[in-house]
């Protein structure tokens, strides 16, 4: 009950950063696709941070309906014309339209308009992903892993190569290791295959010869999964200082790393190698938001890059009812030169809808067994 009780009033604290970072990468997500749309000529009758009622509202010069509302758990953007906010489809009062109307409308736009519309919420995110690090890069430095060894595991392949704790790894087969996370890499992928270390030591350089551990794991699916691993552990943090095309190169670089880490991610919990429990919910953002506030405002927008790419990138997946399923369906649109039959596209729209609840659902119960209130009630009643 104490432990509950604790986590409840964490949550509470955790509560203004978690709406603070929900909502900037919402608002960039959604900011997205209204730009995009204005400039195709669209109109957008709401533009939503959050369901339900409304806490206010107003309407500016062109008709849009600018709303913050209760439940902040996402946003939208609804176009003159749609049925819906989803945008699956025109609304009852489609064939009554004026030609001036249908011209303002998103399901009579071209379909090349519909896929850059659609396109810039994801995209949007990425953006402002990329911009945001590239400034902290500027104002703070680039943070890194050094290449010092902090450890050295017993009888590891690194023990065995003579390396020591406060040695420095310079270069592996000849390419430069610039951080330990390059290392980590290599190593990786040079299981049970010999290669050749350069390290400093006591402002020496000296080098050695090992055969990195082949570690072996296997999924669900009975399928072996083999990796490098040479026993070494850094826990240094270093900064760089980078000019500004550095900075944005740099960042694009991490974006991508984002993207990749989280893509292997989710491939490793459909193959069964990582445990499906890591994938959290609101409330798992909402006590990391707070955790992650009191390390200090550079932390805070590193988790908002972090949660902004991760939004953009699971708005991509070719599900319907996400962008990516839109997309997908106005690419096939543009292929055959027709969009596919309404049958079909309800028919997605309901599996997107199953798909997109059950994984609401599942990342909720995470959530809710991570703050133990799965144990507190199971104890209640057992």
């Amino acid at each position: 009950m104490e432990q509950l009780w604790t986590n409840i009033v964490d949550f509470g604290h955790y509560l203004v950063p978690f709406l603070v970072v929900l909502s900037v990468v919402v608002f960039v997500h959604e900011f997205g696709h209204f730009w995009v749309a204005r400039r195709c000529g669209v109109k957008i009758e709401t533009f939503s941070i959050g369901f339900g009622p409304e806490i206010f509202a107003r309407v500016d010069k062109k008709g849009t309906r600018w709303r913050v509302a209760w439940l902040p758990l996402g946003g939208y953007v609804k176009m003159f014309g749609d049925a819906d906010p989803t945008s699956f489809g025109p609304s009852e009062d489609a064939p009554k339209m004026t030609a001036e109307e249908k011209k303002v409308a998103f399901y009579t736009q071209p379909v090349r308009k519909r896929f850059a519309i659609v396109a810039a919420g994801p995209g949007s995110n990425y953006l402002f992903a990329v911009v945001v690090l590239a400034m902290m890069f500027l104002v703070n430095g680039q943070p890194y892993t050094s290449t010092k060894i902090a450890t050295v595991v017993e009888n590891s392949a690194a023990a065995q190569a003579g390396l020591k704790t406060d040695d420095k790894i310079l270069s592996i087969d000849g390419a430069a290791m610039e951080s330990f996370e390059a290392v980590r890499r290599t190593i990786s992928l040079n299981a049970g295959t010999p290669i050749k270390i350069v390290y400093e030591r006591e402002g020496q350089m000296l080098d050695a010869t090992t055969t990195p551990e082949v570690v072996k794991t296997v999924d669900r699916l009975g399928m072996e999964h083999t990796q490098g691993r040479l026993g070494i552990v850094s826990t240094e943090t270093a900064f760089r200082d980078l000019n500004p095309a550095s900075a944005i190169r740099e960042s694009v670089a991490e974006i991508w790393n984002i993207t990749a880490g989280t893509l292997k991610g989710v491939g490793q919990m459909i193959m069964g190698v990582r445990g499906t429990e890591e994938l959290g919910g609101p409330l798992r953002i909402a006590e990391m938001s707070g955790k992650v506030a009191k390390d200090g405002v550079f932390a805070l927008f590193w988790f908002i890059v972090v949660i902004s790419v991760n939004l953009g990138l699971i708005n991509l997946f070719p599900i319907p009812l996400l962008d990516g399923g839109h997309l997908l369906f106005y690419a096939v649109e543009g292929l055959r030169g027709r969009p596919l039959s309404e049958r079909i596209q309800e028919y997605g729209a309901r599996v997107g809808a199953a798909l997109v609840l059950s994984l609401m659902v599942f990342a909720t119960w995470n959530d809710l067994v991570h703050l133990r209130v799965v144990s507190y009630l199971r104890d209640l009643f057992s």
